[in-house]
């Protein structure tokens, strides 16, 4: 999706005059962008669903939302597509067996996992859904994960990007070639 179409300057007014801009959260000198309140506007969902969508292009299967608030924007993106949805859970959520991904954390390490039992994803051309793009680590794990258990990841669309935490380049180094898409800047 270009950006300048109608769905994407909806999209863009909508996360531009809804988000809450939260100073010295969570840590001095940061300032949290809270899309909360654009989740809960009807009309602003319902642009930035629009918006998200219209980066699936023609060949997707399948709708990956990433935990959490991926979970949310993958159900709607995916409604809109008439398509299905899988959630990319956190650790430990889900019954065994699952796959599961490591990933990196400026904390830490966490983990992503889906089911490894009663989905075929093997060729699933998927896109993956998520609020924010940071660093880009969980979008590399979600990527790598799907990867794992046979999909095709064709697509990330995002809510936001926070280009200065450089995710895309991130992404492009771990992942390849996988378009990376964003509604708005952070």
């Amino acid at each position: 999706m270009n950006a300048q179409t109608q769905t994407g300057r909806d999209a863009l007014s909508a996360i531009e005059r809804l988000t809450r801009r939260v100073a010295d959260f969570p840590a001095p000198g940061i300032q949290f962008k809270d899309l909360s309140p654009v989740l809960a506007d009807a009309a602003g969902l319902r642009a930035v669903i629009a918006g998200l969508a219209g980066f699936a292009g023609d060949e997707i299967d399948l709708v990956a939302g990433i935990d959490a608030r991926g979970f949310l924007l993958g159900s709607g993106v995916a409604l809109h597509l008439g398509k299905g949805v899988l959630a990319i859970r956190k650790a430990g959520k889900l019954p065994p067996p699952v796959y599961t991904e490591a990933y990196t954390l400026e904390y830490g390490t966490a983990c992503l996992e889906i089911p490894a039992d009663g989905l075929d994803l093997r060729g699933v051309r998927v896109l993956v859904v998520d609020d924010v793009l940071a660093t880009g680590g969980t979008v590399v794990a979600a990527v790598k994960l799907l990867r794992q258990a046979g999909a095709v990841p064709v697509a990330v669309a995002v809510v936001m990007e926070l280009g200065e935490l450089d995710g895309r380049a991130a992404i492009a180094a771990a992942c390849g070639d996988i378009d990376v898409a964003a509604l708005a800047p952070g």
